[in-house]
């Protein structure tokens, strides 16, 4: 992988291509991002380029390593985050990622990660926490059929049979019911970057990104090339 950045996004729209053709694209504002560490294979084990995204209030940062204010360990970043960003010569930044480059010794601290990495025609792959829809039935959730619509039926959107009488006498794991739906990482692969706009970091990408509106996008070039 030689590049990928992280977005918010911005919400839908459409546009015409060169040929007049209507396209239905999801504006994503990528970047800018700033290099806060570089690990290497001699001090960590691997070889990766982390990166911030998104100013973050100075006094809601931790400080030192007391503890005072616990947050998730991410990415191998401890608590001491101010002192992080410090180091990189950065701001303080809300979201910190990792990201496996080919060429990650080509990178600095402190150097900026725009939307121009990308071009139009670029292939690529987009990961979000997807929309949370609550508690669905089988239906919706997972697409199962409908019963009977008459007016004699007893179920209509129930899922129907669980088991299989007496023999094995219990439900199989894995069986699709109803239950909680959406609220988990989703990632749509192949995606096509339409037009990006440098000036104001803004990606536009052809179809749907997973997602709700101000959410945390993940762009990378797609590994199906």
């Amino acid at each position: 992988m030689k590049k990928a950045i992280l977005a918010t996004k911005v919400g839908m729209t459409q546009i015409f291509n060169e040929n007049g053709v209507l396209v239905p694209v999801t504006v994503l504002q990528a970047g800018p991002c700033y290099v806060t560490q570089i690990k290497t294979v001699e001090n960590d084990g691997y070889s990766a380029v982390q990166v911030g995204f998104m100013d973050k209030k100075e006094r809601i940062v931790t400080k030192d390593k007391s503890g005072k204010k616990e947050i998730a360990h991410r990415n191998g970043v401890g608590k001491a985050m101010k002192g992080h960003f410090e180091k990189a010569g950065v701001s303080c930044k809300r979201f910190v990622r990792e990201f496996k480059f080919d060429n990650a010794d080509e990178y600095e601290l402190g150097k900026e990660i725009k939307a121009d990495i990308f071009e139009a025609g670029d292939k690529i792959d987009a990961t979000a926490i997807s929309k949370g829809k609550g508690f669905q039935g089988a239906i919706k959730r997972l697409g199962q059929h409908r019963g009977p619509m008459q007016h004699g039926s007893k179920f209509h959107r129930h899922q129907g049979s669980n088991g299989a009488c007496s023999s094995p006498s219990r439900v199989f794991k894995g069986k699709g019911m109803p239950g909680h739906m959406g609220c988990v990482k989703v990632t749509i692969q192949n995606l096509e970057v339409v037009r990006v706009d440098a000036e104001k970091n803004l990606l536009l990408v052809k179809g749907a990104v997973p997602g709700s509106k101000k959410a945390l996008v993940t762009i990378k070039e797609t590994v199906k090339a």
